[in-house]
Protein backbone atom coordinates (compact mmCIF):
# COMPACT_ATOMS: atom_id res chain seq x y z
CA UNK A 1 0.00 0.00 0.00
CA UNK A 2 2.77 2.71 0.98
CA UNK A 3 4.81 1.69 -2.23
CA UNK A 4 1.33 2.21 -4.30
CA UNK A 5 0.74 5.54 -2.43
CA UNK A 6 3.97 6.83 -3.24
CA UNK A 7 3.95 5.70 -6.92
CA UNK A 8 0.90 7.92 -6.80
CA UNK A 9 1.65 11.28 -5.00
CA UNK A 10 5.04 10.91 -7.21
CA UNK A 11 2.89 10.81 -10.68
CA UNK A 12 0.65 13.65 -9.39
CA UNK A 13 3.84 15.88 -8.50
CA UNK A 14 5.16 14.87 -12.05
CA UNK A 15 1.84 15.82 -13.68
CA UNK A 16 1.84 19.70 -12.26
CA UNK A 17 5.23 20.19 -13.22
CA UNK A 18 6.00 21.90 -15.93
CA UNK A 19 7.36 25.58 -16.88
CA UNK A 20 4.83 28.37 -15.70
CA UNK A 21 3.91 31.55 -17.53
CA UNK A 22 3.39 34.92 -15.99
CA UNK A 23 1.23 35.88 -12.98
CA UNK A 24 -2.52 36.98 -13.69
CA UNK A 25 -3.22 41.14 -14.08
CA UNK A 26 -4.60 42.40 -11.24
CA UNK A 27 -5.87 45.68 -12.77
CA UNK A 28 -6.58 47.55 -15.69
CA UNK A 29 -8.84 46.55 -18.27
CA UNK A 30 -9.00 42.76 -18.88
CA UNK A 31 -11.32 39.62 -21.10
CA UNK A 32 -13.28 37.69 -19.19
CA UNK A 33 -14.47 34.52 -21.54
CA UNK A 34 -17.46 32.42 -20.72
CA UNK A 35 -17.58 28.89 -22.47
CA UNK A 36 -20.98 28.72 -24.68
CA UNK A 37 -20.34 25.23 -27.13
CA UNK A 38 -17.83 22.60 -27.81
CA UNK A 39 -18.13 20.55 -31.15
CA UNK A 40 -16.79 17.36 -31.41
CA UNK A 41 -14.62 16.56 -34.63
CA UNK A 42 -14.40 13.17 -36.47
CA UNK A 43 -10.34 13.78 -36.38
CA UNK A 44 -8.14 16.19 -34.20
CA UNK A 45 -9.27 20.02 -35.66
CA UNK A 46 -6.54 22.15 -37.21
CA UNK A 47 -7.31 25.67 -38.40
CA UNK A 48 -10.27 27.74 -37.24
CA UNK A 49 -11.37 31.04 -38.88
CA UNK A 50 -14.07 33.04 -39.13
CA UNK A 51 -15.32 35.08 -42.41
CA UNK A 52 -14.57 39.06 -42.99
CA UNK A 53 -18.20 39.94 -42.37
CA UNK A 54 -17.98 37.42 -38.96
CA UNK A 55 -21.49 35.53 -40.22
CA UNK A 56 -19.34 32.52 -40.64
CA UNK A 57 -17.08 29.87 -38.64
CA UNK A 58 -15.21 27.46 -40.62
CA UNK A 59 -12.93 24.68 -39.12
CA UNK A 60 -11.11 21.66 -40.63
CA UNK A 61 -10.00 18.56 -39.19
CA UNK A 62 -7.01 15.92 -40.64
CA UNK A 63 -9.63 13.92 -41.81
CA UNK A 64 -10.50 16.20 -44.35
CA UNK A 65 -13.80 17.30 -43.26
CA UNK A 66 -14.49 21.05 -43.49
CA UNK A 67 -17.28 22.31 -41.24
CA UNK A 68 -19.00 25.96 -42.07
CA UNK A 69 -21.03 27.35 -39.49
CA UNK A 70 -23.80 30.63 -39.85
CA UNK A 71 -22.61 32.51 -36.51
CA UNK A 72 -26.20 33.47 -35.67
CA UNK A 73 -27.31 30.42 -34.42
CA UNK A 74 -24.10 28.45 -34.97
CA UNK A 75 -25.84 25.80 -36.86
CA UNK A 76 -24.07 23.75 -39.54
CA UNK A 77 -24.54 25.36 -42.89
CA UNK A 78 -22.58 23.36 -45.72
CA UNK A 79 -19.86 20.34 -44.99
CA UNK A 80 -16.71 19.84 -47.57
CA UNK A 81 -14.23 17.49 -47.75
CA UNK A 82 -10.61 17.99 -48.97
CA UNK A 83 -9.41 14.80 -49.81
CA UNK A 84 -6.44 13.51 -48.08
CA UNK A 85 -7.08 15.75 -44.92
CA UNK A 86 -7.26 19.59 -44.54
CA UNK A 87 -4.83 21.84 -42.36
CA UNK A 88 -5.70 25.37 -43.45
CA UNK A 89 -8.65 27.30 -43.75
CA UNK A 90 -9.60 31.05 -45.04
CA UNK A 91 -12.78 32.63 -46.50
CA UNK A 92 -12.65 35.03 -49.63
CA UNK A 93 -13.03 38.53 -48.32
CA UNK A 94 -16.81 39.10 -49.76
CA UNK A 95 -18.06 35.49 -48.00
CA UNK A 96 -18.96 34.00 -50.95
CA UNK A 97 -15.70 31.29 -51.67
CA UNK A 98 -13.83 29.24 -49.33
CA UNK A 99 -10.08 28.12 -49.53
CA UNK A 100 -8.66 25.09 -48.09
CA UNK A 101 -5.23 23.57 -48.30
CA UNK A 102 -4.51 19.82 -47.13
CA UNK A 103 -1.98 17.25 -46.69
CA UNK A 104 -2.17 16.84 -50.43
CA UNK A 105 -0.69 20.15 -51.50
CA UNK A 106 -3.63 20.80 -52.97
CA UNK A 107 -5.21 24.49 -52.45
CA UNK A 108 -9.01 24.12 -53.29
CA UNK A 109 -11.44 26.81 -53.67
CA UNK A 110 -15.52 26.22 -52.58
CA UNK A 111 -18.57 28.02 -53.78
CA UNK A 112 -20.14 28.29 -50.47
CA UNK A 113 -23.47 28.69 -51.26
CA UNK A 114 -23.97 25.26 -53.75
CA UNK A 115 -20.83 24.21 -51.35
CA UNK A 116 -19.39 22.59 -54.83
CA UNK A 117 -15.32 22.78 -55.55
CA UNK A 118 -14.76 25.31 -58.48
CA UNK A 119 -10.61 25.31 -58.68
CA UNK A 120 -7.63 23.92 -57.48
CA UNK A 121 -4.38 25.38 -57.30
CA UNK A 122 -1.51 23.09 -57.35
CA UNK A 123 2.05 23.36 -57.75
CA UNK A 124 3.14 22.57 -53.74
CA UNK A 125 5.40 19.23 -52.66
CA UNK A 126 4.33 17.55 -49.41
CA UNK A 127 1.69 19.31 -47.22
CA UNK A 128 1.06 22.68 -47.23
CA UNK A 129 0.68 23.77 -43.00
CA UNK A 130 -0.80 27.54 -43.73
CA UNK A 131 -2.97 29.41 -46.62
CA UNK A 132 -3.90 33.21 -46.10
CA UNK A 133 -6.13 35.37 -48.75
CA UNK A 134 -4.81 39.02 -49.48
CA UNK A 135 -7.50 41.51 -48.15
CA UNK A 136 -8.32 42.37 -51.86
CA UNK A 137 -9.25 39.12 -52.42
CA UNK A 138 -6.78 39.18 -55.54
CA UNK A 139 -4.08 36.97 -54.30
CA UNK A 140 -3.20 33.42 -52.31
CA UNK A 141 -0.65 32.93 -50.16
CA UNK A 142 0.54 29.23 -48.97
CA UNK A 143 3.28 27.63 -47.36
CA UNK A 144 4.47 24.35 -46.45
CA UNK A 145 6.83 21.57 -46.15
CA UNK A 146 8.70 21.71 -49.23
CA UNK A 147 10.09 25.33 -47.78
CA UNK A 148 8.20 27.81 -50.65
CA UNK A 149 6.22 30.11 -50.28
CA UNK A 150 3.75 30.52 -52.75
CA UNK A 151 1.40 33.20 -54.02
CA UNK A 152 -1.09 32.95 -56.43
CA UNK A 153 -2.92 35.77 -58.29
CA UNK A 154 -6.41 34.31 -58.90
CA UNK A 155 -6.98 35.82 -62.07
CA UNK A 156 -3.80 34.72 -63.52
CA UNK A 157 -3.16 31.06 -61.12
CA UNK A 158 -1.16 29.08 -63.76
CA UNK A 159 2.64 30.86 -62.54
CA UNK A 160 2.49 31.74 -58.90
CA UNK A 161 5.28 33.81 -57.59
CA UNK A 162 7.56 31.95 -55.23
CA UNK A 163 9.82 33.35 -52.19
CA UNK A 164 12.31 30.95 -51.55
CA UNK A 165 15.26 31.16 -48.48
CA UNK A 166 13.74 29.39 -45.58
CA UNK A 167 15.94 26.47 -44.22
CA UNK A 168 13.22 24.49 -43.06
CA UNK A 169 9.44 24.08 -43.58
CA UNK A 170 7.12 26.85 -43.53
CA UNK A 171 4.62 26.42 -40.82
CA UNK A 172 2.22 29.89 -41.37
CA UNK A 173 2.22 32.70 -43.73
CA UNK A 174 0.01 35.41 -43.30
CA UNK A 175 -0.74 39.08 -45.62
CA UNK A 176 -0.44 42.58 -44.14
CA UNK A 177 -3.53 44.63 -43.61
CA UNK A 178 -2.73 46.84 -46.63
CA UNK A 179 -1.51 43.50 -48.70
CA UNK A 180 1.95 44.90 -49.25
CA UNK A 181 3.80 42.50 -47.16
CA UNK A 182 3.82 38.81 -46.34
CA UNK A 183 5.53 37.36 -42.99
CA UNK A 184 6.17 33.91 -42.85
CA UNK A 185 7.16 31.69 -40.06
CA UNK A 186 9.58 28.39 -40.06
CA UNK A 187 11.15 25.66 -38.44
CA UNK A 188 14.45 27.28 -38.88
CA UNK A 189 14.00 29.75 -35.31
CA UNK A 190 13.16 32.73 -37.97
CA UNK A 191 10.14 34.74 -39.22
CA UNK A 192 11.01 36.47 -42.35
CA UNK A 193 9.08 39.88 -43.70
CA UNK A 194 8.32 39.89 -47.38
CA UNK A 195 7.75 42.07 -50.95
CA UNK A 196 4.03 40.61 -51.59
CA UNK A 197 4.20 42.20 -55.36
CA UNK A 198 7.98 41.22 -55.86
CA UNK A 199 8.89 38.24 -53.37
CA UNK A 200 11.75 39.80 -52.08
CA UNK A 201 12.73 38.96 -48.79
CA UNK A 202 12.61 42.42 -47.00
CA UNK A 203 14.22 41.46 -43.79
CA UNK A 204 14.67 38.38 -41.23
CA UNK A 205 13.39 38.44 -37.97
CA UNK A 206 15.72 36.43 -35.74
CA UNK A 207 15.33 35.49 -31.57
CA UNK A 208 13.21 32.80 -31.85
CA UNK A 209 15.19 29.58 -30.59
CA UNK A 210 13.39 27.10 -31.80
CA UNK A 211 10.73 26.86 -34.77
CA UNK A 212 8.57 29.53 -35.20
CA UNK A 213 5.04 28.06 -35.69
CA UNK A 214 2.32 30.93 -34.93
CA UNK A 215 2.24 35.04 -36.02
CA UNK A 216 0.07 37.64 -37.04
CA UNK A 217 -0.15 40.97 -37.82
CA UNK A 218 -1.46 43.92 -35.27
CA UNK A 219 -4.46 45.74 -37.53
CA UNK A 220 -3.02 48.60 -38.34
CA UNK A 221 0.20 46.61 -39.71
CA UNK A 222 3.10 48.21 -37.21
CA UNK A 223 3.61 45.20 -35.30
CA UNK A 224 4.05 41.60 -35.91
CA UNK A 225 3.63 38.96 -33.03
CA UNK A 226 5.57 35.66 -33.41
CA UNK A 227 5.17 32.37 -31.20
CA UNK A 228 7.25 29.31 -31.14
CA UNK A 229 8.10 26.10 -29.53
CA UNK A 230 10.80 27.95 -27.45
CA UNK A 231 7.87 28.82 -25.66
CA UNK A 232 7.90 33.04 -25.96
CA UNK A 233 5.67 35.48 -27.85
CA UNK A 234 7.65 37.89 -29.34
CA UNK A 235 6.53 41.42 -30.69
CA UNK A 236 8.46 43.40 -33.95
CA UNK A 237 7.97 46.86 -35.58
CA UNK A 238 7.29 45.73 -38.59
CA UNK A 239 8.85 48.86 -40.07
CA UNK A 240 12.23 48.20 -39.46
CA UNK A 241 12.38 44.74 -37.75
CA UNK A 242 13.15 45.60 -34.01
CA UNK A 243 12.42 43.69 -31.02
CA UNK A 244 9.66 46.01 -29.09
CA UNK A 245 8.78 43.09 -26.37
CA UNK A 246 9.12 38.93 -25.61
CA UNK A 247 7.11 37.07 -23.19
CA UNK A 248 7.59 34.02 -21.74
CA UNK A 249 4.35 31.98 -22.28
CA UNK A 250 5.58 28.84 -20.09
CA UNK A 251 5.01 26.17 -22.90
CA UNK A 252 5.21 25.76 -26.89
CA UNK A 253 2.80 28.24 -28.43
CA UNK A 254 1.69 27.13 -31.33
CA UNK A 255 -0.95 30.27 -32.67
CA UNK A 256 -1.62 34.00 -31.57
CA UNK A 257 -4.09 36.12 -33.36
CA UNK A 258 -4.93 39.87 -32.67
CA UNK A 259 -8.56 41.09 -31.83
CA UNK A 260 -9.82 43.83 -34.84
CA UNK A 261 -9.38 46.65 -32.45
CA UNK A 262 -5.37 45.46 -32.10
CA UNK A 263 -6.19 45.76 -27.76
CA UNK A 264 -6.22 42.17 -26.86
CA UNK A 265 -3.66 39.04 -28.36
CA UNK A 266 -4.64 35.01 -27.50
CA UNK A 267 -2.26 32.77 -27.90
CA UNK A 268 -2.74 28.86 -27.87
CA UNK A 269 -0.37 25.77 -27.58
CA UNK A 270 1.02 23.44 -25.68
CA UNK A 271 -1.17 22.07 -22.42
CA UNK A 272 1.26 20.15 -20.26
CA UNK A 273 5.07 19.79 -19.58
CA UNK A 274 6.80 16.69 -20.57
CA UNK A 275 6.12 14.75 -17.53
CA UNK A 276 2.60 16.23 -17.80
CA UNK A 277 2.05 15.12 -20.88
CA UNK A 278 3.26 11.66 -20.27
CA UNK A 279 0.49 11.43 -17.00
CA UNK A 280 -2.48 12.60 -19.43
CA UNK A 281 -1.35 10.39 -22.30
CA UNK A 282 -1.56 7.50 -19.50
CA UNK A 283 -4.27 8.75 -17.32
CA UNK A 284 -6.66 11.26 -19.19
CA UNK A 285 -6.16 13.24 -16.16
CA UNK A 286 -3.96 16.67 -15.54
CA UNK A 287 -5.48 20.02 -15.35
CA UNK A 288 -4.08 22.83 -18.34
CA UNK A 289 -4.92 26.23 -19.82
CA UNK A 290 -3.61 25.92 -22.78
CA UNK A 291 -4.87 29.30 -23.99
CA UNK A 292 -3.79 32.75 -22.33
CA UNK A 293 -5.44 36.29 -23.35
CA UNK A 294 -3.26 39.32 -23.28
CA UNK A 295 -3.34 42.77 -23.06
CA UNK A 296 -1.59 44.42 -25.81
CA UNK A 297 -0.60 47.39 -24.41
CA UNK A 298 1.95 46.00 -21.90
CA UNK A 299 1.85 42.56 -22.68
CA UNK A 300 -0.20 41.62 -19.39
CA UNK A 301 -1.60 38.15 -19.01
CA UNK A 302 -5.48 38.77 -18.34
CA UNK A 303 -7.20 35.33 -18.98
CA UNK A 304 -6.30 31.74 -19.04
CA UNK A 305 -8.73 29.18 -20.44
CA UNK A 306 -8.94 25.67 -19.50
CA UNK A 307 -8.53 23.18 -22.13
CA UNK A 308 -6.69 19.51 -21.02
CA UNK A 309 -5.29 19.20 -24.36
CA UNK A 310 -2.84 20.50 -26.95
CA UNK A 311 -4.68 23.40 -29.03
CA UNK A 312 -3.91 24.12 -32.37
CA UNK A 313 -5.53 27.10 -33.53
CA UNK A 314 -6.73 30.00 -32.19
CA UNK A 315 -9.27 33.44 -33.83
CA UNK A 316 -11.16 36.23 -32.35
CA UNK A 317 -13.97 36.95 -34.11
CA UNK A 318 -14.09 40.15 -36.12
CA UNK A 319 -16.08 42.25 -33.86
CA UNK A 320 -14.19 40.76 -30.69
CA UNK A 321 -17.14 38.80 -29.37
CA UNK A 322 -16.26 35.49 -29.91
CA UNK A 323 -13.33 33.25 -29.02
CA UNK A 324 -12.93 30.04 -31.33
CA UNK A 325 -10.25 27.21 -30.68
CA UNK A 326 -9.32 23.71 -32.11
CA UNK A 327 -8.04 21.25 -29.56
CA UNK A 328 -6.04 17.57 -30.39
CA UNK A 329 -8.88 16.19 -28.38
CA UNK A 330 -11.28 16.36 -31.32
CA UNK A 331 -12.91 19.28 -30.24
CA UNK A 332 -13.92 22.68 -31.30
CA UNK A 333 -14.75 25.47 -28.87
CA UNK A 334 -16.37 28.26 -28.79
CA UNK A 335 -16.24 31.22 -25.82
CA UNK A 336 -18.28 34.72 -26.03
CA UNK A 337 -16.17 37.39 -24.41
CA UNK A 338 -16.77 40.79 -22.36
CA UNK A 339 -14.38 43.16 -21.44
CA UNK A 340 -14.16 43.86 -17.77
CA UNK A 341 -12.06 46.13 -15.69
CA UNK A 342 -11.17 49.54 -15.92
Amino acid sequence: MRASAAIVTISLMLAACGSSGPPLASGGPRLAATQVAVWPTEAPPRQVGFSSNGRMLAATDASGLVNVRDTAGWHVLVRLQHAGGATSVAFAPDGKSLFTAGYDGVIRVWDLASGKLIGELKGAVGPLWSLDVSPDGSRIAASGEDRVIRIWTLAQPAQPLLLRGHERNVWEVRFSPDGKQIASGSFDATARLWDAATGKQLRSLNGHTQAVVGLDFSPDGTMLATSGDDSTIRIWRTADGAPLRTTNVGNHTYKVDFSSDGQWLVSGGRAFGNAGTLWHQLTGGGQATPIHLWRTADGALVANLAVNDDTAHVAFSPDGRWLVASGEDNRVRLWRLRVVGN
